[in-house]
């Protein structure tokens, strides 16, 4: 925090002493390259280097050979390597607010599309228990036909009764393309017997099933969401031009490219 921040300052202030400020330069290591600390530190003026912390845990064996690790020893660490390898070293990079703006927007994207690759590969695991004929049905399971139809009837024998219309319906509302063919498939897939489970053990399952869907249809709503805002901060910075100009980049990678890659053009 601030208190924290205006200590450190007063503790380097010690080690200074009275020399004119334009004659040291502070080197500080550390294990990151965001956040508000590392903003601080950057906006003292110290030189700052983000070190990976793999290439630490390498420098940790020069010093010991038991591997314990304890915040003392890793700072000692730190402050050699900057000491004594700052040449091999970069600073931080001096990107500007704009493009942190997009960082944190394309990885939280990027974050929920994992999540829901997480959630639609446990949804898959589930059905492949009780309700394998949806697997046959159904071959995107987080798209929004197949959630609309398995939150109507999550279990084999509710699934049976949904009609040609309602699935065709549910497949409009998708905007999928032959219509008629896929419902028919669809149906005909949900109407073939397949193993099952005991009735209560397919009730607990189909139970599990709806809870999974509501979180699957949150974060297909979440992604849409924040890709419009990943669209519209990345259109409005300057560097957008040129990184759209490169061969097969719209605008979901170009903006994780600057985001990556950052708009200080004198960082490599």
């Amino acid at each position: 925090g601030v208190a924290g921040m205006a200590r450190l300052h007063a503790l380097i202030a010690e080690h200074t002493g009275d020399a004119d400020p334009e004659d040291v330069e502070v080197r500080v290591g550390i294990e990151t390259d965001h956040g508000p600390w590392v903003e601080a530190l950057i906006a003292a003026g110290y030189a700052v280097f983000a070190i990976n912390p793999m290439s630490v845990a390498r420098f940790r064996d020069r010093h010991r050979v038991s591997g314990a690790k304890s915040d003392p020893a890793d700072a000692h660490v730190l402050a050699d390597v900057v000491r004594t390898e700052a040449h091999q070293l970069r600073t931080v990079a001096g990107d500007t607010a704009e493009v942190e703006a997009i960082k944190a927007l394309t990885r939280t994207h990027k974050t929920l599309i994992w999540d829901r690759t997480r959630h639609a590969l446990r949804l898959r695991h589930a059905l492949r228990e009780y309700f394998p004929a949806a697997l046959v049905a159904f071959k995107d399971l987080d798209a929004p036909d197949t959630l609309e139809l398995l939150g109507r009837a999550p279990g084999p024998d509710a699934a049976k009764r949904l009609s040609f219309k309602q699935i065709r319906g549910a497949l409009q509302r998708a905007r999928r393309r032959d219509l008629d063919v896929k419902a028919a498939e669809i149906q005909a897939a949900l109407r073939t017997e397949h193993l099952g489970q005991p009735p209560v053990v397919t009730a607990a399952y189909a139970a599990t099933t709806r809870a999974t869907l509501a979180v699957l249809a949150v974060l297909n709503e979440q992604v849409h969401e924040l890709e419009g805002e990943v669209e519209a901060h990345f259109g409005r910075h300057p560097d957008a031009e040129i990184v759209l100009s490169q061969p097969g980049m719209g605008h979901m990678l170009g903006a994780r490219v600057l985001a990556e890659f950052g708009d200080d053009h004198a960082r490599y």
